[in-house]
């Protein structure tokens, strides 16, 4: 893989790019993760003896890139988890889509059931047995007419299992390569990124803003139209 790249860091946390296919955390694959490898990052930089403490306090889906924020302390790491149980941990994301949208911006609010066995998530009514309540607000940032895609900002309201995804698939508007919920880009990397990712500060309650922007490469071309 590349360097790490790091956007932020200081005594508390680390904040970082994740790339592309890559597992935020071990997984049954065994592939190097993102866990991992910023603790030897730190084991390395900082001379550490013994085991090197890195709280996870959230994820990206292995095929998503972009922004993370891991807990250097226990201490940060309970007050990260704390602010995204009381919504002040807030995330936004880029897609590129399939299709041309009728409104440039929306709210798309759904009930989401995950099935284990497949590990995929499915629009369901309210009344289905352990759904869970799912809202983004979605805005049109771009449209390709040559291409018939879209570049949408995604702004999180909940944060259920491959969300984002399965929305705007249902919506129909599913993203480019996406190989579970996605109708074009087969054999494609998912055009799914997270860019953008504002907390207080665990410490000193700062609100902090950072942002990553994928490589205006392959599908993420869009970004330069």
């Amino acid at each position: 893989m590349k360097d790490l790249k790091i956007i932020y860091e200081d005594n508390h946390i680390i904040v970082v790019e994740k790339e592309p296919n890559i597992p935020s955390q071990s997984d049954k694959t065994e592939d190097e993760d993102m866990l991992t490898i910023i603790k030897k990052y730190i084991k390395e930089k900082y001379n550490k003896p013994g085991n090197v403490y890195l709280g996870l306090v959230h994820r990206l889906d292995r095929p998503v890139g972009g922004i993370m924020i891991f807990a250097k302390t226990s201490k940060a790491a309970s007050r990260l988890s704390e602010q995204i149980r009381n919504k002040d941990f807030k995330k936004k994301y880029l897609a590129v889509v399939d299709g041309k949208f009728e409104k440039q911006r929306g709210t798309l609010e759904d009930y989401l059931y995950k099935d284990a066995r497949t590990n995929m998530s499915r629009v369901v009514k309210k009344e289905k047995k352990n759904s869970k309540f799912a809202k983004l607000d979605y805005e049109v940032l771009k449209y390709n007419e040559i291409k018939n895609l879209s570049l949408v900002k995604v702004n999180l309201h909940t944060g259920r299992h491959h969300q984002i995804r399965v929305q705007l698939s249902n919506f129909g508007h599913s993203i480019f390569g996406d190989q579970k919920y996605g109708t074009r880009g087969k054999n494609k990397q998912i055009a799914l990124w997270a860019y953008e990712l504002t907390i207080k500060h665990p410490i000193s309650k700062e609100e902090m803003t950072f942002t990553d922007l994928p490589e205006p490469v392959g599908t993420w071309c869009i970004l330069k139209l």
